[in-house]
C-alpha cells in the first residue's frame, strides 16, 4: 500500500515530485470546486519575497450562466505553513483580487500542457483590469488522489506572447465554503 502525502508533506515535495503528482492526478469535478474556498501555498520559495507564499482560491459558478465557474485570489497573511489562512481585510471584508474563468484543459487551444487537469484562465475571466500583471497567468490544476476531493495540485505558467514561463507549483486544500 502506497502512502498517501498529506498537504504539508506536497508543500515540501521536490519539484520532481510535484510533477509527478501533477502528471498522474486527476481532472477535479468543477462542481466539487463551486462555492469553495482554497487554502493555497506556492512552493516556490521565491513567492515568500514578494509576499504570496501563502494564499486562497475561491470558486463559484456564475450567476448569469450555472456552467460556467469562475474563480479569484484572496490576499492572507504571510505567516507560515503551519498557521492558519488569516485573510487580509480592506474595509472588514477580505481583498479578493486576481479573478479568472475554469474548464477543463482543451487540446485545440495553445494552454493545453497537462491534458488532464482544469485549467484555470485569467485572462479569459470577465471584467479584469486591462493592468491587472495577473492577466498572463495560468494555472493548471489536478486533484491528488481520486478519491480525495479535498487535495489538489497546480502549476502556474506566465504566457508571455506565444510562449509559457514556468511561474512554480502550488498546492491547493479545501478551507472554507464562500460565505
Amino acid at each position: 500500500m502506497t502512502t498517501r502525502l498529506t498537504y504539508e508533506a506536497i508543500c515540501n515535495a521536490s519539484s520532481r515530485e510535484l510533477e509527478a503528482l501533477l502528471l498522474a492526478g486527476v481532472p477535479p469535478a468543477l462542481e466539487d470546486l463551486a462555492g469553495w474556498e482554497f487554502r493555497g501555498f506556492n512552493t516556490n520559495p521565491a513567492a515568500e519575497l514578494i509576499r504570496i507564499r501563502k494564499f486562497k482560491k475561491g470558486f463559484s459558478w456564475d450567476p448569469r450562466d450555472s456552467r460556467s465557474l469562475h474563480g479569484y485570489n484572496v490576499k492572507v497573511r504571510q505567516n507560515g505553513l503551519l498557521n492558519p489562512w488569516i485573510p487580509k481585510l480592506e474595509q472588514g471584508e477580505p481583498i479578493r483580487h486576481a479573478p479568472f474563468i475554469v474548464y477543463p484543459v482543451r487540446p485545440a487551444e495553445r494552454d493545453n500542457r497537462y491534458p488532464n487537469a482544469l485549467l484555470l484562465n485569467y485572462w479569459a475571466a470577465p471584467g479584469r483590469p486591462l493592468l491587472d500583471p495577473s492577466l498572463v497567468l495560468r494555472d493548471y490544476l489536478v486533484q491528488v488522489y481520486p478519491d480525495d476531493r479535498d487535495l489538489f495540485v497546480g502549476k502556474a505558467y506566465g504566457a508571455v506572447g506565444p510562449l509559457r514561463v514556468v511561474g512554480g507549483f502550488m498546492v491547493l486544500g479545501r478551507e472554507n465554503p464562500i460565505l
